[in-house]
């Protein structure tokens, strides 16, 4: 017996995975751009953002560095100054709740089931130095003894 899930499953066609912004969708994150981050007078000139955000995509699914962007997407700093901008604005999280509302419609999200991925990498050069790691094999007793010899003669 087929589940009504797996019957509804069977019938919705699978989405291509999203490299670049399609054009309708590109649509209605203008208007989410020009409410939450629009355009100083004065200035340079920003990037375009359609291009900014292919960047954004492309770092974000391969997570490779931000000065190893392509070319295609724009000067790296840019892509990267702008990412920062919009996620400080709010630009992110008014994005994703228009794709979570145009993909509840289309009815190709089972929000029962979800799960997130990550990873974890060593801290290069030891990591913070904010705190000092205590030593673990030391010889007990050798460090207040040094101590108490330098200070002895004075």
């Amino acid at each position: 017996m087929v589940s009504i899930e797996g019957a509804m499953m069977s019938k919705i066609a699978e989405l291509d995975t999203i490299w670049e912004v399609p054009d309708e969708l590109w649509a209605e994150i203008v208007k989410v751009l020009d409410e939450l981050d629009p355009p100083k007078q004065t200035g340079r000139p920003r990037v375009d953002g359609r291009r900014a955000l292919n960047g954004i995509i492309y770092r974000l699914r391969t997570s490779c560095q931000w000065n190893h962007l392509p070319e295609m997407f724009g000067s790296d700093s840019s892509v990267h100054r702008t990412f920062q901008r919009w996620l400080e604005n709010g630009v992110f999280e008014r994005v994703w709740a228009l794709l979570v509302e145009r993909c509840d419609e289309l009815g190709g999200v089972q929000w029962r089931w979800q799960s997130a991925d990550g990873s974890l990498g060593k801290a290069r050069q030891g990591g913070t130095m904010s705190d000092r790691t205590p030593r673990t094999g030391g010889r007990p007793g050798v460090r207040e003894a040094s101590w108490l010899m330098a200070t002895a003669g004075r």
